[in-house]
């Protein structure tokens, strides 16, 4: 991608859409003023000052005494009254280009250029270009800032707006118009000279015709007539050919002295148009629309001064005098009109200073917190917008003001930046971690060691849930991940628990049948017979497998009927205790993994051996430290049961594992004998050398 470029305007604000506070050059004219400076000024106070000659001979001021109240009225451009289309332009509206988006100002700008004529809208083009600028340049400055802020070199920044481009061909259109329009007013220019030229000479000529009085003069007022009409000239050559042209006028008039009745009939006529001139003045005092009165008294100046020529002594100083009177009442009115609007824009500059302070707070206290710090951009954009709506502020404050706004916003941007850097490498740390997690649900998500795979699958659950934010883009990916593996494991899981509990519930049925049978059993008499009848209920009971949970205790209670009914029979504890772990034995033997199951096995006595030495110990440690070790003391008695209890369980223990050893060494004579017998075998085995 590649940066738009265009020329930058300075960083000022738009003028305002009203009246212009300055000399009327500076106005949008259709005159060669636009793209030509002027190489002439105002006339001099002394060329103001010029006397002009009357019949007597004397000489009186040049009407008007201009120096004394043109001081915003600028002959030079004079032309620009001799547009027609001069009022209507100045009669299109000037939006608050300060306020409008960027593609806002694009679609103005097409606007202005296809409705408008192209040397109406110069202003408003201005202005447009000056706002589009400011705001594309702030736009692409905090686009940067972004992007190095993301980790990006400032030299590698190049972006490309779609934006800037319309802008772009929209005002190069506009220009070869405006370049256009001008270079053909230029050419009119140049023949209306030649022509206001020609008609000197012919007003030159007229005081050396030997003709009729009468006629020379009604020749006098068709070059006046026609003067009038000629149309606009180079500024250049506007004053030269001004001042030519009314010096001819002050020499016919001095010509027409011969004939004082054609000379006050001419007076007379320009007092008549003077007077109607000034009530149209005079009635500009009651305008609404100060920008149109300026105007009007722009254009009635120039009537003044280039079709209307000099009125009677008489006359002169009163008719002059009520004309001054009513352009400085409009004069005052501006100056009035500038000083509320003076009032308006500091005003503006004390909201826009506030505004700026408070971006200044924000990003004084930018967020470290994302949800925090996306309601403080929100913020920012709110004030960013009062900004813009806040209205114009005075011309000399105005770089101040933008260059203080401009930093408080890239303040804000700077910390918003850092804090998104951080961010995105604290995320980065995230989504590794997560990754990780991932790897190991995906490796235990078909494991069948249920109580291992179980636990460590909740703790990566929990792991997870500890675990940040990651990027969003590969947040619901992860997610997906993660939570797939383990759902497809508790399935599973579940599925097995479920199949397992069913078959949990009907150990419990069974055993609780075999439970009913054991309690109903009538002993025999013949003791032999009950012990075998009750081993092969143990033999059925441990054949049956787990029960649920919470039913565990009926283990218990079988245990118990049992023990009654060898004691029923004269049987011991410990002789109980191994008539049952007969069955035990059966089963170790039977086992597919015989070698794994007596190693767990004999683990399990051996842990129970050591459980009840250490019980022993312990109490028989106890007995000690009673001041009344008499076998008469209950305390004691009941410490002494409890010792002779865990000795009997420990003679238990070691019994069973007498039993276990036996079996062990049964099994592994058996193993012996079998090698034994695979190696004769193989001994035994012809060859083919026998």
């Amino acid at each position: 991608m590649s940066e738009e470029t265009s020329p930058q305007l300075p960083e000022n604000e738009v003028p305002p859409s009203t009246p212009e506070k300055s000399h009327i050059q500076e106005t949008d004219t259709d005159g060669a003023a636009m793209d030509t400076p002027a190489e002439t000024e105002a006339p001099t106070t002394e060329e103001k000052g010029k006397t002009e000659k009357v019949e007597d001979g004397t000489s009186a001021p040049v009407e008007g005494k201009e120096g004394d109240i043109h001081t915003e009225i600028d002959e030079s451009n004079a032309e620009d009254a001799e547009d027609k289309d001069t009022d209507k332009r100045h009669q299109i509206p000037m939006p608050d280009y300060h306020s409008m988006t960027m593609e806002n100002l694009v679609g103005e700008l097409q606007r202005l250029i296809k409705n408008e004529k192209v040397q109406a809208i110069k202003k408003h083009v201005d202005g447009i270009k000056e706002e589009f600028n400011l705001k594309f340049q702030d736009f692409i400055e905090q686009k940067k800032e972004d992007f190095i802020g993301n980790g990006g070199n400032e030299i590698d920044f190049k972006y490309n707006s779609v934006t800037k481009r319309q802008f772009n061909e929209v005002y190069n259109d506009y220009r070869e118009k405006r370049n256009q329009y001008y270079k053909n007013l230029e050419k009119g220019h140049k023949e209306n000279l030649a022509h206001r030229l020609d008609l000197i000479e012919q007003l030159k000529g007229l005081v050396s015709m030997e003709e009729d009085i009468n006629t020379t003069y009604n020749n006098f007022k068709k070059i006046q007539e026609e003067w009038k009409n000629a149309g606009p000239v180079p500024r250049a050559e506007y004053n030269n050919v001004w001042r030519t042209y009314h010096h001819h006028i002050e020499i016919f008039y001095d010509f027409l002295h011969l004939n004082r009745e054609l000379r006050d009939l001419d007076f007379k006529h320009n007092l008549e148009e003077k007077e109607k001139v000034v009530q149209q003045a005079e009635a500009l005092a009651h305008e609404p629309d100060l920008n149109k009165a300026f105007r009007q008294l722009q254009l009635l100046h120039k009537i003044w001064k280039e079709d209307i020529g000099p009125v009677g002594k008489e006359h002169r100083e009163e008719i002059w005098e009520r004309f001054s009177t009513a352009t400085k009442a409009i004069h005052e009115r501006r100056q009035e009109y500038f000083k509320q609007l003076d009032a308006v824009h500091e005003e503006n500059l004390l909201r826009k200073n506030e505004i700026i302070s408070l971006i200044q707070q924000l990003s004084d206290s930018v967020s470290n917190n994302h949800r925090e710090l996306q309601k403080q951009i929100k913020q920012l954009d709110v004030l960013r917008d009062a900004f813009f709506k806040a209205g114009k502020v005075p011309q000399h404050q105005n770089e101040k003001t933008w260059k203080a706004f401009k930093e408080a916003v890239r303040s804000f941007n700077r910390h918003k930046n850092t804090f998104y850097k951080n961010l995105k490498k604290e995320q980065q740390d995230n989504m590794a971690k997560k990754k990780a997690l991932i790897a190991v649900a995906e490796s235990l998500k078909d494991s069948e060691d249920w109580d291992t795979a179980t636990a460590e699958m909740k703790r990566i659950q929990n792991e997870w849930k500890g675990i940040g934010h990651v990027p969003r883009k590969y947040s619901d990916k992860l997610w997906k991940s993660f939570k797939g593996a383990c759902n497809h494991y508790f399935d599973r899981f579940h599925a097995s628990k479920n199949s397992a509990y069913k078959e949990e519930e009907e150990n419990l049925k069974k055993k609780e049948e075999c439970l009913d049978r054991l309690k109903s059993l009538v002993l025999s008499g013949d003791k032999d017979q009950d012990v075998a009848r009750i081993k092969e209920l143990i033999t059925e009971w441990k054949s049956y497998g787990n029960v649920p949970f919470k039913k565990k205790s009926i283990n218990q209670k079988f245990n118990t009927v049992a023990d009654a009914i060898f004691a029923k029979l004269n049987i011991g504890q410990k002789e109980a205790e191994l008539l049952k772990y007969g069955n035990k034995i059966q089963q170790l033997a039977k086992d597919d993994n015989q070698e794994r199951a007596i190693l767990q096995e004999r683990s399990f006595i051996r842990k129970k051996i050591e459980e009840s030495k250490d019980e022993i110990r312990q109490l028989e440690n106890n007995l000690q430290f009673f001041s009344d070790a008499s076998e008469s003391n209950p305390l004691v008695q009941d410490v002494i049961k409890r010792v002779e209890k865990h000795k009997e369980a420990l003679s238990a223990w070691k019994a069973k594992l007498k039993k276990l050893n036996i079996l062990q060494n049964n099994l592994n004579k058996e193993s012996q004998e079998d090698a034994a017998l695979e190696n004769t075998e193989e001994d035994t085995t012809p060859t083919q050398n026998d």
